[in-house]
């Protein structure tokens, strides 16, 4: 592919973009960045550095197929579900495994017939399997040699297989106690919630046809240090398997926070920043160029805000550049560790109250159904199906992408591997100002694999695109110096 120079074309920026007004939040609303806030999307701050090419950025929207699958989403199917993982009465990874009434063995049982049922619309092309695996004991929290169980649904994709993208929730549960392994422990929120997003995103892609492949898992052994998760990324890792997205969805189930406030329109996404993996050579640069907030996992939260935050879904994403809350985890990390982009969802204002307790002082806080609100965790699935969605049938992130620095210059050489996919249409150039967030700007440069842009590296962070004949983009790949 050749190269494409946007020296004799430059134009300038004069477009506003339009705003998109959504229900609900208001003064008391989790206050991080949101796509569909006006304060990121008119780009004031990108009035310097001055941008002479290119376009103001518009935020990708739902096709009308999309459109569709989002508005599938069923609040009371997600009840359900968590009602009746609460039923078990305790999910503990170490609880027994030979009942069908109570333990996680039972809700492992139910969740596979579940999955299995969800994957008949497919034709065969969802697969559903148990991924077990016997872990010994590890102290603090493995306090016996016990049977771990992932449930693994996995749509192929019809054009690029080998591409997978992730969305899970975790079934095991635990109450005040982490080795109470007896006790009730009926994990409404933390996680039967996420589990129901995964399955609710399951039901629906089964009747479609994604290009790249979309796996919908409800992991075990969370509790006890991301057991369950840490098997299976370090599955795939050994297999060479190419997960370009993770999105874990835990504690995501409740709208309203311990002292009282409420926004029903908004969830968290975590991100975090270096990748623990990177040589230290390379973090060094990272650190040298200043792209220690443009890590895999920073461009995937970016994504997810964009294409997440809109009237279909009616939620704002607050991006948190940040691992997870202080002092707790989530599977994510286990993707993380193992190389692959991944995020964290969770609900923007927790109570604590009801987290893993069941009666204090007489007073019911447990972690109980009735504290959810099944319409708030609706939403929450539409986000992450927008942004499954879009990711898997748009064309792989751009491999290979850098930023020529061999020599002083106001303009911007960029490169990157071409890729063969029979979808692709063209790349796009994003850029924003080091400062700023989120991407301000864009180009579409074609089909080729290197452009000139009249935009100083110095002041601009860029990233690389692709882009679909059906109009879907990737997620920006962060340039480097080559």
């Amino acid at each position: 592919m050749k190269s494409f120079s946007l020296l004799t074309a430059a134009a300038a920026i004069t477009t506003a973009v339009a705003q998109v007004s959504l229900p609900g939040p208001g003064p008391d609303t989790f206050p991080g960045f949101a796509t569909n806030d006006s304060s990121i999307t008119s780009c004031d701050s990108a009035a310097w550095p001055d941008a002479p090419a290119g376009d103001i950025l518009v935020p990708q929207a739902p096709d009308e197929e999309l459109q569709e699958m989002l508005s599938e989403i069923d609040p009371d199917r997600i009840e359900a579900i968590i009602r009746k993982l609460a039923s078990f009465g305790t999910r503990h990874t170490l609880s027994q495994q030979n009942s069908t009434t109570r333990g996680i063995g039972a809700s492992r049982d139910w969740l596979l017939r579940e999955f299995q049922k969800l994957a008949e619309p497919s034709n065969g092309r969802m697969t559903v399997e148990l991924q077990s695996y016997i872990q010994n004991t590890q102290p603090p929290r493995i306090l016996f040699p016990v049977n771990i169980s992932n449930i693994v649904a996995t749509m192929r994709g019809s054009e690029a297989p080998s591409r997978f993208y992730v969305v899970s929730g975790h079934y095991d549960s635990r109450n005040t106690d982490p080795n109470d392994y007896i006790g009730d422990a009926p994990g409404a929120d933390d996680d039967a919630s996420g589990v129901a997003v995964a399955m609710e995103l399951a039901r629906i892609v089964a009747k479609r046809d994604p290009k790249a492949t979309m796996v919908f898992t409800a992991v075990a052994g969370e509790e006890q240090s991301l057991f369950g998760s840490g098997f299976q990324a370090q599955t795939y890792r050994n297999a060479s398997v190419d997960v370009q997205g993770m999105y874990t969805n835990d504690i995501i189930g409740a709208s309203k926070g311990d002292r009282g406030q409420s926004d029903k329109f908004t969830i968290r996404l975590f991100a975090q920043g270096p990748p623990t993996t990177e040589t230290t050579a390379v973090r060094n640069q990272r650190l040298t160029i200043g792209g220690e907030n443009d890590s895999p996992a920073r461009e995937l939260g970016r994504f997810i805000a964009e294409v997440g935050a809109n009237e279909y879904t009616e939620m704002n994403v607050g991006v948190i550049y940040r691992l997870d809350r202080y002092l707790r985890g989530g599977d994510h990390r286990s993707y993380l560790e193992a190389g692959y982009p991944a995020v964290r969802f969770t609900e923007p204002n927790e109570d604590y109250n009801h987290q893993h307790l069941a009666v204090e002082n007489g007073v019911q806080i447990g972690d109980l159904p009735e504290f959810c609100d099944f319409e708030y965790i609706a939403r929450v699935g539409k986000v992450n199906l927008a942004a499954m969605w879009s990711q898997a049938n748009a064309p792989g992130t751009p491999t290979g992408v850098a930023v020529n620095a061999t020599a002083l210059s106001n303009d911007s050489i960029l490169k990157w591997n071409p890729s063969n996919e029979t979808s692709l249409a063209s790349y796009e150039v994003v850029w924003r100002p080091t400062n700023n967030p989120f991407w301000t700007n864009s180009v579409d440069v074609g089909r080729v694999s290197g452009v000139t842009l009249p935009i100083s590296k110095d002041n601009t962070i860029f990233g690389v695109r692709a882009v679909g004949t059906n109009g879907y983009k990737s997620p920006a790949s962060f340039p480097f110096p080559g």
